[in-house]
This record gives C-alpha cells, sequence and structure tokens, in this order.
C-alpha cells in the first residue's frame, strides 16, 4: 500500500468532487488486552488520533498532487479534534459541497430510543462469526484455486517444466515475499576463529549488505582439505529465537539440534551456520509488520543476506559453488522452503520439522494446531492460500534434491497433514521421472533434527562419502 497510496493519494482519486476531511478524535487504544484464558496476547501498539497538523499536512499534500485542475479541487480539513464526529462544522461543509442553497438546521435533542436496547455484544458476535467462516470457506476453496492459478506451468517434461516455473519463481517473489533492491555495499568480509576442534575450525563471519544490514554466521572448515580441494557446503539454518550457535558451537548442547552442524564438519563437510532475524520476540514480528504495507516481508532481507552469503562461500577456495546445500529445523525450515525455491545457488534443500500443509497451518480456526491460536501473529504471508503452499514452493526447487525430515511427535502439525501435502510434492517429482530426488523422512521423535536419513540424502546428492562416526557423533545418534 505505502509504496502507491498515501492519504494524500487516495484523497486525489476522489477528485474533481469535493473531499471535506473531519479531523476529530476517535476512540484510542493504548495497548493490546492482556492475555488471558492461557491464550498469547495481540501484537503490540497503540492506537492514537493524528493530530490536527499531521492532517492538515497530508491534505495540503493531497491539494499538490491535483493542483491545476478545472474547476478546481475542494479538499477542505474541519478541525473537530474538540467535537464528537460528525460536528456542525463538518456537517455544514459537507451540505454546503453538496447543495450550496441549504443551510444545516441547529441540532435538537437527541433522538429518543422507542424499542428495547440493541444487545451490541450477541451482534458482534454474530457478525465475527459469519466473517471467520467466510474465511474458512475460503481456505478450504483454496487447493482449486492453486489449480488454476498453476495451470499454465507445463509438465511436459524437466526442461520445460523449468522454463514454465521461472514466472511462478518473479511471482513468488514479487508478490508474496516482496524483493528488495540488491545489496548496495560491498561485502567487506570481517572473520575472526572461535573453535579449533580436532576435526576442523570455526570462524565467525559477517558480511556487510546494506547499510544497516549485514550478514553473519560461523563457518566450520575441515583440517583435512587438501592443497586445491573443494569441499560440498551445508548451511544449516537455525529456527525461531536461535543462534548460529544452536547449530555450529561445538560447546552448545541443545536437544532440538544435536549439534548437526559439528557433526557434519565431522563428516568432512563444510558447514556455515547463518544468523536469521527471527529473534527478540516482539522485535523481529514488528518489522514483519512494518515491513508488509511497504509490499515485504521478513524474508526481503533474509534473501539478500542469503544471497550475499552464497557469494561469499563460492569465492572460498575450499567451497564447490555447484555443492552447496540448505538443511534447516522449524523457522529454519520454513526457511529452507523460500530461499531455495527463489535461489538457485542452493543446490539441495532440506526441511525439518516444519513442512506442512502450510494454508490450514496458518488460516484454519478449527485445528488446535493453527497459528490462529499462537502469539506467531507475524506467520501470515500475502494470498499464499491461492498461489503457494509448501507443495508449489517445493516445485520451485525442482528439480534440485528436496527432503523433508519429521518426528512422528512433532507438535507443529499432525503426520497426516505432512504427508498429505508431501504426496503433491513426491508427485511432482515422480511424473517428471525425478522421483528418487526426494524423500521424507519419519522417526520416533519430538521437534528436533534427527539427522540420519538426512545425511545419507546430503552424502548421496552432494557426492560425499559416508565416514567413520567418532565418540561424540555415536553419542549424538544415541
Amino acid at each position: 500500500l505505502l509504496d502507491e497510496f498515501g492519504d494524500a493519494e487516495i484523497a486525489s482519486l476522489v477528485t474533481p468532487r469535493p473531499l471535506i476531511v473531519e479531523a476529530s478524535r476517535h476512540p484510542e487504544v493504548s495497548g493490546p488486552p492482556a492475555p488471558h484464558d492461557g491464550r498469547n496476547g495481540a501484537a503490540p501498539g497503540a492506537i492514537i488520533t493524528p493530530p490536527i497538523e499531521a492532517v492538515e499536512a497530508e491534505a495540503a499534500r493531497a491539494r499538490a498532487l491535483v493542483d491545476g485542475l478545472t474547476p478546481p479541487a475542494r479538499v477542505e480539513v474541519v478541525d473537530a479534534m474538540h467535537a464528537q464526529p460528525g460536528s456542525g462544522p463538518a456537517l455544514a461543509k459537507f451540505l454546503e459541497a453538496l447543495e450550496p442553497a441549504l443551510q444545516l438546521a441547529p441540532a435538537g435533542p437527541p433522538p429518543t430510543l422507542l424499542r428495547d436496547a440493541v444487545d451490541a455484544d450477541a451482534r458482534m458476535e454474530r457478525l465475527f462469526g459469519r466473517v471467520l467462516e467466510d474465511t474458512q470457506w475460503v481456505m478450504r476453496e483454496s487447493p482449486a484455486r492453486r489449480g488454476a492459478f498453476w495451470a499454465k506451468a507445463d509438465a511436459s517434461s524437466v526442461e520445460a517444466w523449468e522454463k514454465s516455473a521461472q514466472w511462478y519463481r518473479d511471482y513468488f517473489w514479487n508478490e508474496a515475499i516482496g524483493p528488495l533492491p540488491e545489496a548496495t555495499l560491498p561485502a567487506n568480509a570481517r572473520s575472526r576463529q572461535v573453535y579449533d576442534e580436532p576435526a576442523y575450525r570455526g570462524y565467525d563471519v559477517v558480511l556487510d549488505v546494506f547499510p544497516d544490514v549485514f550478514a553473519y554466521g560461523i563457518v566450520l572448515v575441515p583440517k583435512d582439505i587438501g592443497p586445491g580441494e573443494r569441499r560440498p557446503v551445508v548451511v544449516c539454518q537455525h529456527g525461531l529465537e536461535g543462534y548460529p550457535q544452536k547449530a555450529a558451537d561445538p560447546g552448545t548442547h541443545e536437544a532440538a539440534y544435536g549439534q548437526f552442524g559439528c557433526r557434519l564438519a565431522e563428516r568432512g563437510f563444510v558447514v556455515y551456520a547463518p544468523q536469521n532475524p527471527y529473534l527478540g520476540g516482539d522485535a523481529f514480528r514488528v518489522l514483519q509488520r512494518k515491513a508488509n504495507p511497504l509490499k515485504k516481508s521478513l524474508f526481503s532481507f533474509i534473501v539478500r543476506q542469503h544471497e550475499r552469503t552464497l557469494e561469499w562461500l563460492a569465492e572460498q577456495p575450499f567451497v564447490d559453488a555447484e555443492r552447496i546445500a540448505f538443511y534447516g529445523i522449524s523457522y529454519g525450515g520454513k526457511t529452507a522452503m523460500r530461499v531455495p525455491a527463489l535461489l538457485p545457488g542452493y543446490c539441495l534443500s532440506i526441511c525439518s520439522a516444519d513442512y506442512n500443509e502450510w494454508i490450514w497451518k496458518t488460516a484454519s480456526c478449527r485445528s488446535r494446531y493453527s497459528y490462529m491460536f499462537t502469539g506467531e501473529y507475524e506467520m501470515d504471508e500475502f494470498n499464499l492460500g491461492n498461489t503457494f503452499n509448501h507443495a508449489e514452493m517445493s516445485w520451485l526447487i525442482f528439480p534440485r534434491p528436496f527432503m523433508v525430515e519429521r518426528g512422528h511427535h512433532d507438535g507443529v502439525a499432525p503426520d497426516e497433514w505432512v504427508a498429505y501435502e508431501y504426496a503433491r510434492t513426491f508427485r511432482r517429482y515422480n511424473l517428471l521421472g525425478l522421483g528418487e530426488r526426494t524423500e521424507i523422512e519419519y522417526f520416533d521423535g519430538p521437534h528436533a533434527i534427527h539427522g540420519a536419513g538426512t545425511f545419507a540424502f546430503l552424502q548421496k546428492h552432494l557426492n560425499w562419502p559416508a565416514r567413520k562416526t567418532d565418540a561424540s557423533e555415536k553419542g549424538a545418534e544415541e
């Protein structure tokens, strides 16, 4: 909205008809209601009445936009800050614009209610219920809408699919994620050694992207890389409120992560664990809310950060730029569906503990798994129900390998949802003759990295031989 329309631009669409702006006070909200019944509270923020100076400044901007019209445009502001909406001066201006010969009659006594008072709460509940059921109907209809949207994708061959999928990739980036301009600063890479383990060394890395926006991560470099050798890379992405250390710090032991970055480095992979900005509670969610009216999202920044990271990794003499894989858990799995779909520099993607029937997950008001019943109010993305569920996102990753890692006891969703959606991913790969490039692994565990089938998947598709595991690897698997 804000890229194209402020109030002044909208006001200009009213002209040459008269526009009367009544600047009056309205009910104000100092903040969201407190959580109750064990549920999370609403998003932070306050609703206040704009000062008269701001209203007049925007009206002046509207007049400037239509300056020179014949007859002149009429945009008037009535200061009713100390009155109720529907003030006498505003009504008089409105009536004058409607019929100049008419005069506003003096205000009489307020009307008398001749029937029992309306139960406003019951009326509001009925209205809310109708709007709610409409959203649920739209959600149920969304598979058909997505089918119509994807009707022009050409599935006659792998080459034809890749060619026709580019239009959908551009649409996904432009209409759902929202692209930022390409990086405006040189990378100016800075690094420092932070770990020295028997099998690898670890370094903090900082890369510039935009003024005030940088990419940070930890790179683990195996010590046995030979002169001139180029290794495959696994980018290991943390989840919500996470840090790279959860994946790539040999001293950090968190059950959900299982030190998967360290374990992969011990197997000989170069590992990069980037910092994504979904941390800080409401802090990052406010960024999402501020980005949305600008047709942007949190992933607008994340994509450019990963783009810069891929550029830097490709420049390293020990990295094979054709073999850079992505492996993300939870919110990192959300990243695994979106970033590799847009950046072909990732040759493979693994989504752990997130792959889902994403439209039900975000929009259902019937299921206990829905984000409608959590405090994660930033999850909504524009029009995905009609365009891109998780399967459609995986179709943008195709023909590159793609895998889902799923614990039976993961509370993100039931197995049935995951299997239902993954069937659509597998069908696309299989019908195009590349069914061996996609897998799903179920394991008897929680919302966590399992690191069994996924490690084998990485070794297979990155053409990297399996190695004997050391004691730490054995302990992690147990």
